[in-house]
């Protein structure tokens, strides 16, 4: 598994992974061969959660999120990702991409719309009653999901840093971001690749 240090502090924007990035090659699929399902993607994320020494290895920040980039399975886009405690992704989806993400330490909880929603040309949405879920993700637990899963992801601890593995298909191309009033969902902007890395 390729991995690359974080090499540069930043300044966290208020929706991003911060503190630290760190950028590595992610392969291309080799020809002829399928994309990763989200079981795999899944699988890998399990596997590299499980690698003690890969997930003491991640800078920590008492203030913000901390990244590091690795390669991930048949050209997918992953990442090693440190939560403060207290801190939180907001609301947002992966647009075209399905992935997978699995608790290494701590505890993350994560709520979700079980609900398809448009794609593009809409501002504000009015969600109804019954699509709200709540998941719990302990370490070792995960998850996968499919195209434009809308989610928020938090460390709800106040005491512990979580650190957990994410993969996505294909490599993120956007991020649109949510704010959330009630049942009103409303985008409030959208971040393209050079945002994060």
């Amino acid at each position: 598994m390729s991995v690359s240090p974080a090499v540069s502090p930043s300044v966290p924007s208020p929706s991003s992974p911060s503190a630290s990035a760190a950028s590595a090659s992610v392969s291309s699929p080799a020809a002829g061969s399928s994309a990763p399902t989200q079981s795999e993607l899944l699988d890998f994320a399990r596997r590299t959660a499980a690698d003690a020494e890969l997930v003491a290895s991640l800078p920590l920040d008492p203030e913000g999120r901390t990244w590091v980039r690795l390669e991930g399975p048949g050209g997918s886009e992953a990442w090693l990702i440190g939560w403060p405690p207290g801190t939180g992704t907001g609301w947002h989806d992966h647009a075209e991409s399905v992935g997978a993400f699995v608790t290494a330490a701590g505890e993350l909880k994560e709520y979700s719309l079980a609900a398809r929603l448009p794609t593009d040309g809409w501002q504000t949405l009015e969600l109804t009653e019954g699509v709200d879920r709540e998941r719990q993700l302990p370490s070792g637990t995960g998850r996968s999901f499919g195209r434009h899963h809308v989610h928020e992801v938090l460390n709800e601890s106040t005491e512990e840093h979580a650190v957990s593995v994410h993969a996505y298909y294909p490599p993120l191309p956007r991020i649109r971001r949510y704010s959330r009033t009630g049942r009103v969902l409303r985008l409030e902007h959208v971040e393209r690749p050079e945002d994060w890395q």
